[in-house]
């Protein structure tokens, strides 16, 4: 008999900054308009202080035929400059739900070429049988499971912890 185990309790507030990247063999999964965007069980998670974790999938397990290249590009102090796409499905567009570092600064190479999705800009986002609950806010996409404890920055008046 299987039985599912849960995830010992994480607080943001132990994970480390500069951000570490930790791999996992939970499931992934994203999911617009009743199609599977992402399904993986070979993405890693990258946990900064104050931040939930955000989920990173290799492309190889993405629907990258249904992704869109923007304009947009930030810059991360850690992690270097990311890209962004729309999400396209059934002729809907997902502004800018996910992004990807394609040279990532130096520490940070196992993300590179990965994609990472914002869960509040797509239908569901999964980890294993847990529906994620989106940061708040519309900077930063991290990605709330029960095991994940706060306080979490981005939402109002978090701005300068």
């Amino acid at each position: 008999m299987h039985r599912a185990t849960t995830p010992p309790t994480e607080s943001v507030w132990d994970y480390p900054r500069p951000p570490r990247i930790e791999p996992s063999e939970r499931r992934v999964r994203v999911i617009v308009d009743g199609t599977v965007i992402a399904d993986s069980q070979r993405a890693v998670r990258v946990l900064e202080t104050s931040h939930p974790p955000a989920w990173y999938v290799p492309p190889e397990d993405v629907r990258t035929d249904l992704l869109q290249p923007t304009e947009r590009r930030t810059t991360c102090e850690f992690k270097g400059e990311a890209s962004y796409f729309h999400v396209l499905v059934e002729g809907r567009e997902r502004r800018e739900a996910a992004w990807t570092y394609a040279r990532p600064l130096p520490g940070y190479e196992a993300i590179a070429g990965y994609i990472s999705f914002y869960p509040g800009r797509v239908d569901e986002a999964w980890i294993d049988d847990q529906r994620v609950t989106p940061q708040a806010g519309d900077f930063y996409a991290g990605w709330i499971t029960p095991e994940i404890t706060g306080p979490f920055k981005g939402g109002p008046g978090t701005r300068g912890w």
